[in-house]
Order: structure tokens, then C-alpha cells, then sequence
């Protein structure tokens, strides 16, 4: 290991160290603010006291110890539950601003109820930020009774909320709500032209359950929200059908890591023929090769029941990082629309965008963030980076005893797959409970198909019966379970060893505990690690293991395959060395999962920075800080908005052509901002000459049925979804262009019109 990264782990060892016997020696002198003696109304008036503090200023940090001693005598009164230190230890953290790793079982939802108490004291509102709906308003119906003892309101928001009961829910104390669904509430504040049609009060503090997810996988998927949606065309049957007659490697490459198809010289031509366009790559055909892309992208690599399901005859996506449907999620557009083509369903066009923003930008507008979750660690550098959020490991309130077998490494997946199956029949004999997480709802449903043939029944939770994943769950730790999940099982549900029955419990402790099966490794060993996390929870006997082909799709990207030179057999592989391959391509997916992620930064930031100063003006204009009669108002609120969502257009236009500024030697992301900000500075213009125009035809009236008849109003129906935007990377990364494509470009556009060579 090099000398300087040593040193700097045991720097972080050491500071990890001393801030832990700092919170440990906090937590001492909480536990001796006993409280016990003390009668309900006393409790209260204490409670009431804090919040008058908080509120005439007083510093939260000198009102912890008691805040925190009341929520502890509280939790204990109203649910019978006693905070352990480690528990104390990471509400304080959370309260500094720390992102918390908090294993498995540890109690994370108690921790977070001090940190949230404390800071809504101040009357400025605090949001706990969930997985998913059933997780806000379970926390928030289960941690109720403590706020509530306390003299403090709390609210859970569910998606399909009327507007009244959003701006109620908002209102609370203490708000439970999933972060997509308060990004969509945010975004339709955006484009309100009433005050009183906006939900959200201003951002004060939150804390991310779940914060890898969140903070990580999902935040750069843009939440977007859009007016009515339109008619399609038929063009994608067009594109599909020529993409199915293209071949690979005849006419199409891939990049070495499968993420990306091109057409090739070949390729071209046969496109070409087909389409009867001419030069393809002409700047007129810029459209027909962006569609083309998208087909070939749809046709080569999205995989039915892998990358998305059919459901009720719409496609639904499938989250790569929870195996399950991404409920409201598109792909852009245009390849959207691909992907029904080549399904042959009818896609509608998404309307025009009204507003757009990503989970990271959106949770930026917090003054104060925070998280926790049982998986942070391996990205604590990109945590820091991109949030400037440090990750701090708490010790778990008992000994994590889990044992973790090293994988078991097969040639190919049918000795992988006869091995998984066998393992499981044997360990199931015994009635010890099994978790198998699987790749893809394919797999899953194989399994369980293999395992019905043997006469094992199993529970499967994947993309197609997700609303039942809390039930499965739950059940996941009783003897004899056998529970089939894709990816991840069930964030934020605990699995108690007997379903919860101390006695099975013991039962299911004598076997070993909840054996974990994963069948693949994921691109992100966070994944892994959630997934090993399910079994051992507070001290509990578990185990895990994982079972790896060398054909697997993670192998086969990194040529890991070569390295037994065609070798086949039906027992597992000993080479340590490939175990220590597969950790280093996990390092190195990690690594490029990042830079993507800057990368997508670069284009994003500046029309995020662009939004916020158009809202900032947008925002006075609503409240009526800017002197302005009803009709200047309503009309200024108006051409805001319509130019900001033709800029949106624009921006999302230059971003699908920037590809082809990186083989004219400029670069992408320079030529972008530089075309953003040249039409970004012309909105200011557009106002104010559209606004003039519009209020001498209103003659001053502030009559609402004037502002009708000139189409002064929003969309009659919007709706939200989001973008999944990694593809827009895979398909637009410029110098990620293969040797084939670069010659295919030049010789097409440059060579063949000066040289008239035939064969370009």
C-alpha cells in the first residue's frame, strides 16, 4: 500500500476514533439525565420549554442533551423502546451532519427521530427522506406517538395526495416523504401562478434514509414534469425494423464494456441504402442518425425482463440497483420511444417539459443534510466529493457474527447454476431460512421454476409482484423459507430470524440463521454488501456466500473468461487470483460509475444554476415582492415559464447533436455550456418584449376570464416522471466513439464529397 494512503487511514482511523468516544461520552450524560421520575405533564412542559429556546435563538448544539434525553424517556414511555448508546451515538451524528453507517437491524429509524425532534424545535419544519412510500408512512405512523407526546405534529406524504393535503402534510413538524416525491412537489411550486396553489414551505433540514440509494443511484435521474402528453408518429417502426436487419460485427461494434453500439463503415452504408437519406452523417441527418442510435440501442442492448417488464401492455423499467420496476421512470425520449417500437407498442410523446431537476441538485437546496444507511463505506470519496458529506461507521450494538464464504468461482453458468440449485436443496433440508438474490427477473423466475421442479416451494419478489415486498420479507427469517429476490431484498424492511416468533427464532439461530445467496456480482459492491447485510442483524448467526460464473455478464465485460483459457467443469474454481480480479473490477465499475456521474455534472450544473436565478426572480414575482398589478403578475408568471421550457427544449436538443462537436476537435462540454448560456442570455429579452405585447392586449385588465381567452394559464393536466439519464451518457459520450465510428464519420462526411471515393 502506498506510504501516503497509509497514513491518511490511519489519520481517519484515528479522528473516526475520537469523534466516536466523543459521541460515547455524550451519550453517558444523556442516559444520566434520567428522566424516569419524572410524571407525562412534566415531560412536556420540558418539551415546550426547548422549543421556546430553539425559537428565541438559543443553539440547537447546547440544547441537544436535553432534547435528546426527553425523545429517549419518550420512545420509552410511548413504545416501549429504550435507545441503545449506538443508537444515541449516531443521532448526534446526524445532528453534525454526518452521513451514518448504521448496519442492518441497528435501529435506524429511532436514531434519526432525536436529530429530527431537535430541529424541529425551531418551527421551521424537518424532512425524513425514504426509500419508497409504504417506508414514509410506516416510519412516520410508527415513530408517531413519540412526536406526538412531545407536543409536536407529523405527517407522512403519499403520491395522489390532493394539493390541500400535501400543503398540510408539508406543514407538519416532522414530514416523512420519499425524495422523487418531493422533488415533484417541489417542481410543480415551480411553475405555480398562485401562492396558494404551492405546497412546499421553505427547506430548512433533512435527513436521507437510505442515503447510498438516494444520494448515489438515484441522483442523477432527472425528476421531470411536463404538460399534456402527445400523439406519437410512427417513425420508430422504421428505425426498428432497420435495426433488426443490421448485424453485429458485420454492421455494428460494440465499446469494450458493452454500454455502447455503433454502426460501423458497413454499417453506415446499409443504413444509408435503406433510409435513402444520403451522407448520414451530414448535419441535416442529424436527426435520422439520433434515431438510429436509439434503435440500435433499444434492439442490442435493452433486455426484456432484465432491463425492463411488459406489464398490462406498457413497458415498465426495471432499476438496475433494486431489481425491481422504477415506478414513473422513462427513458429519453427518443429512446423511449425505441424501445416500444421495437416491442411493437404504441409509445405517446412526452409533451413539452414545463421544469426538470435531479435528486442531487434538488437536495442541495437543503441548508442542512445529513443521512444514514447500512452501506457507505466503499464511496465515502464520492460522498465527500459531490456532497461534502463524511461517512462515519458506527459500531453495531452487538458484534456482527455473520460468516461470509468466500465465492464460489464455476466456468460457465450451467455448472453455476447446477451448483446454486444443489446448494439450496441441501441447506433447505435442514429448514434453515434462505435469501437468494438474483441478477434479473428472468433469473428469478428460472430459479423458482427449478426449484418448483424439485418440490421447493419459495417465495419470489421481483419487478412483477413488487407490492408485496414487505409481506415477503417479513417472512423471509421462518423456518424453512425460501425467499427468490432480484438484487437487493427489501430496503428498510428488517428480517427477523422465525418471522418474529422468539421461540422459531432460537430454532432458526440453532441452524445457522438466514443463509444469503447471492447468484451474480453486481457492478457495485455496495450492492453486494446490501445484500449480505440482510442476515446477522443485532448479533444474530447468519451467513453468506456467492455464486459467480465466469460468463457472466460482469466476466465476460473484462475478459475475466480468458484467463482459464476455455477450461469447462462442473466443480468450482480455487484460484484465489480470480477472486481478487473480480474485487478489482468491482473497484474499477465504481470508478467509472463516478466519473459518469461527474461527467453528467458537467452538462447539468449550469442549466440547474440558470434555473435557479430565473426562479429566484420568479419566486419575488409570486410572493409580490415585485410591485406588479394582477395582470403584470399572471403575465410576467406566464412568459417565465414558456421561455424557460423552450430553453429546456433547446438545452435537451444541443445535448443529443454535442456528440459530433468532439470530432471537429472542440470539446462537448465547452460548446455546450458555451450555446446554453448565449441562448440563456436572451431569455431576459423575450420576457419583457412578450409581456409588453400581451398586456396591451389585456388593456390592464386583471379580469381572470381575459386571462383565459389569451391562454394565460398552465397546462390543464401535467404529469411527472423521470429520466433514466445513464443512458443519455451511453449513448452521447464523445470520446467514447470506436476506431469504426471515427472512420465511418470522416470518410462519410469529409473524404467521400471532397475525393468522390466510391467505397465511402
Amino acid at each position: 500500500m502506498n506510504l501516503a494512503v497509509k497514513l491518511m487511514r490511519e489519520f481517519k482511523d484515528r479522528d473516526t476514533r475520537h469523534k466516536l468516544k466523543g459521541y460515547r461520552d455524550k451519550s453517558e450524560l444523556i442516559r444520566k439525565r434520567n428522566l424516569g421520575a419524572w410524571d407525562d405533564q412534566r415531560l412536556q412542559a420540558e418539551s415546550l420549554r426547548l422549543k421556546k429556546e430553539a425559537t428565541s435563538g438559543t443553539s440547537l448544539d447546547g440544547l441537544l442533551v436535553d432534547a435528546y434525553a426527553l425523545v429517549c424517556e419518550a420512545a420509552k414511555r410511548t413504545l416501549g423502546l429504550q435507545p441503545y448508546d449506538v443508537q444515541i451515538m449516531a443521532a448526534i451524528a446526524l445532528h453534525e451532519g454526518f452521513l451514518v453507517e448504521q448496519q442492518t437491524g441497528e435501529g435506524k429509524t429511532l436514531s434519526a427521530v432525536m436529530p429530527a425532534y431537535l430541529h424541529a424545535l425551531t418551527g421551521e419544519g424537518v424532512h425524513v427522506l425514504t426509500f419508497n412510500d409504504y417506508l414514509a408512512n410506516r416510519d412516520a405512523d410508527w415513530m408517531s406517538p413519540i412526536y406526538h407526546f412531545l407536543g409536536l405534529t407529523v405527517s407522512a406524504v403519499q403520491a395522489g395526495m390532493s394539493l390541500p393535503e400535501k400543503r398540510e402534510a408539508y406543514a407538519a413538524d416532522i414530514t416523512y416523504v420519499t425524495a422523487k416525491e418531493a422533488g415533484f412537489d417541489y417542481l410543480r411550486d415551480t411553475i405555480a401562478l398562485d401562492e396558494a396553489d404551492t405546497v412546499h414551505r421553505p427547506f430548512h433540514y433533512v435527513i436521507v434514509d437510505e442515503a447510498d440509494s438516494l444520494l448515489l443511484d438515484e441522483a442523477r435521474v432527472p425528476l421531470v414534469i411536463a404538460g399534456e402528453p402527445g400523439i406519437s408518429d410512427d417513425d420508430g417502426i422504421l428505425f426498428a425494423e432497420i435495426a433488426r436487419q443490421l448485424k453485429q460485427d458485420e454492421h455494428c461494434e460494440f465499446d469494450e464494456f458493452q454500454r455502447n453500439v455503433y454502426l460501423n463503415e458497413a454499417g453506415s452504408a446499409k443504413a444509408e441504402s435503406l433510409l435513402g437519406c444520403g451522407n448520414l452523417y451530414e448535419e441535416y441527418n442529424s436527426h435520422l442518425l439520433t434515431s438510429l442510435n436509439n434503435a440500435l440501442h433499444a434492439e442490442w442492448l435493452l433486455k426484456k425482463d432484465v432491463d425492463y417488464i411488459i406489464r398490462d401492455g406498457k413497458i415498465e423499467l426495471i432499476d438496475e440497483y433494486t431489481g425491481r420496476v422504477a415506478e414513473n421512470r422513462h427513458l429519453p425520449d427518443g429512446l423511449q420511444a425505441a424501445l416500444s417500437a421495437k416491442e411493437g407498442l404504441q409509445a405517446k410523446a412526452g409533451g413539452i417539459i414545463l421544469g426538470t431537476i435531479t435528486l442531487q441538485h434538488f437536495l442541495s437546496l437543503y441548508p442542512k443534510i445529513c443521512g444514514m444507511t447500512a452501506t457507505a463505506q466503499a464511496s465515502a470519496i464520492e460522498f465527500e466529493s459531490i456532497y461534502r458529506l463524511q461517512v462515519l461507521p458506527i459500531p453495531p450494538n452487538r458484534p456482527n457474527i455473520r460468516i461470509d464464504h468466500p465465492h464460489r468461482i464455476y466456468t460457465h453458468k450451467e455448472a453455476k447454476f447446477k451448483a446454486l440449485v444443489q446448494e439450496i436443496l441441501s441447506v433447505h433440508r435442514a429448514g434453515r431460512p434462505i435469501l437468494i438474490g438474483t441478477s434479473s427477473v428472468e433469473e428469478s423466475d428460472m430459479l423458482a421454476e427449478s426449484l418448483a421442479a424439485a418440490h421447493v416451494s419459495c417465495h419470489v419478489l421481483n419487478a412483477k409482484n413488487d407490492a408485496e415486498e414487505a409481506q415477503i420479507i417479513a417472512k423471509a427469517g421462518e423456518i424453512g423459507a425460501v425467499t427468490v429476490s432480484t438484487n437487493m431484498a427489501g430496503r428498510g424492511v428488517d428480517i427477523r430470524l422465525g418471522g418474529g416468533d422468539p421461540m422459531q427464532g432460537e430454532a432458526v439461530a440453532r441452524l445457522g440463521g438466514l443463509y444469503v445467496i447471492g447468484t451474480h456480482m453486481h457492478q457495485s459492491v455496495r450492492i453486494d454488501n446490501q445484500l449480505r447485510g440482510r442476515s446477522g442483524r443485532q448479533g444474530d448467526p447468519g451467513a453468506s456466500v456467492f455464486f459467480v460464473s465466469l460468463e457472466d455478464e460482469l466476466m465476460l465485460k473484462f475478459g475475466i473468461d480468458k484467463a482459464i483459457h476455455g477450461l469447462r467443469q462442473d466443480e468450482a474454481l480455487e484460484e484465489s487470483v480470480l477472486r481478487s480480479k473480480i474485487d478489482h473490477i468491482q473497484r474499477v465499475i465504481m470508478g467509472q460509475n463516478f466519473h459518469i456521474r461527474q461527467e453528467l455534472n458537467s452538462y447539468s450544473d449550469m442549466v440547474e444554476e440558470q434555473r435557479r436565478m430565473l426562479y429566484e426572480e420568479r419566486l419575488g414575482i409570486l410572493k409580490g415582492d415585485t410591485p406588479m398589478s394582477p395582470s403584470e403578475q399572471r403575465v410576467r408568471l406566464y412568459f417565465i415559464d414558456r421561455f424557460w421550457a423552450d430553453h429546456l427544449a433547446f438545452a435537451s436538443y444541443i445535448r443529443e447533436s454535442i456528440h459530433l462537436t468532439s470530432l471537429v476537435s472542440r470539446n462537448p462540454i465547452d460548446e455546450f455550456h458555451a450555446q446554453i448560456i448565449e441562448a440563456y442570455e436572451q431569455i431576459p429579452a423575450k420576457i419583457n418584449r412578450e409581456s409588453a405585447k400581451m398586456l396591451v392586449k389585456l388593456g390592464g385588465s386583471n379580469d381572470p376570464a381575459m386571462w383565459e381567452k389569451f391562454g394565460l394559464k398552465n397546462p390543464t393536466s401535467t404529469w411527472t416522471y423521470l429520466i433514466t439519464d445513464q443512458y443519455k451518457q451511453y449513448l452521447q459520450t464523445p470520446g467514447s466513439w470506436n476506431p469504426g465510428t471515427v472512420i465511418a464519420y470522416w470518410g462519410r462526411k469529409m473524404l467521400r464529397p471532397v475525393f468522390g471515393w466510391s467505397k465511402f
